[in-house]
């Protein structure tokens, strides 16, 4: 059994949901909206789980055919089937209001797969004490992710709070040392906080699924 449908212009992974517990996540840059439709159909006729699009612009996302779907802007996330709460507890940190749209991102992404969300914004180092007072919120979650550019400093102050896993998204926002987010990315693989996870640059996508698998061996 190959394990794919070849539509000529992909080789949909008709097989993933058995695999790793959710069907392909579709990316959308570079794709037209007939190729993301055949996709999305394909997806949607070999599956029973949430079939998502990420990063589609709104122009594209108007131009997708396909019934029944829902589109977050900020997100830029277009999502088909969303899953049932699975009961596992996500909390979304961001370090200021310019990291908002990869942590849109990431919210809407595991909230479409089933992940119990909740947001904490604007929590960032320079003021430490807006961290702290949402420290009972980020103790009671099953996960943190943690969305930061600048120094990328505030997942070390999360990692040093809690004791659950921390997922670390490193962001381009800021001024010219912080190089478009590789300063972040270096300070959080660097972290006195042990045992960070942390993903690709303004990927808040990444952090969706590192949760994801997280629920699943917690589920297990």
């Amino acid at each position: 059994m190959k394990g794919f449908t070849d539509l000529g212009y992909a080789r949909v992974d008709t097989d993933r949901e058995a695999r790793q517990g959710l069907p392909e996540v579709v990316y959308g840059p570079g794709k037209r909206p007939e190729e993301i439709t055949g996709i999305v159909t394909e997806l949607l006729a070999r599956s029973t789980g949430p079939v998502l699009v990420t990063r589609v612009e709104p122009e594209v996302a108007a131009a997708v055919d396909v019934p029944g779907g829902s589109y977050d802007e900020t997100a830029r996330l277009l999502a088909w089937r969303p899953a049932a709460d699975r009961g596992f507890q996500v909390c979304v940190a961001t370090a200021g209001t310019s990291d908002w749209p990869v942590a849109s991102e990431a919210e809407a992404v595991a909230s479409a797969i089933g992940l119990r969300t909740h947001v904490v914004r604007d929590v960032g180092v320079a003021g430490i004490h807006r961290l702290l007072a949402a420290e009972e919120d980020l103790r009671q979650a099953d996960a943190v992710i943690v969305v930061a550019g600048m120094e990328g400093a505030l997942a070390s102050a999360v990692g040093g709070l809690v004791s659950c896993p921390v997922i670390a998204v490193p962001t381009s926002t800021g001024y010219g040392a912080s190089l478009e987010g590789v300063t972040a990315l270096l300070a959080m693989l660097t972290s006195c906080a042990a045992g960070l996870t942390v993903v690709n640059i303004d990927s808040g996508f990444s952090a969706a699924m590192a949760a994801h698998r997280l629920a699943a061996v917690a589920r297990r």
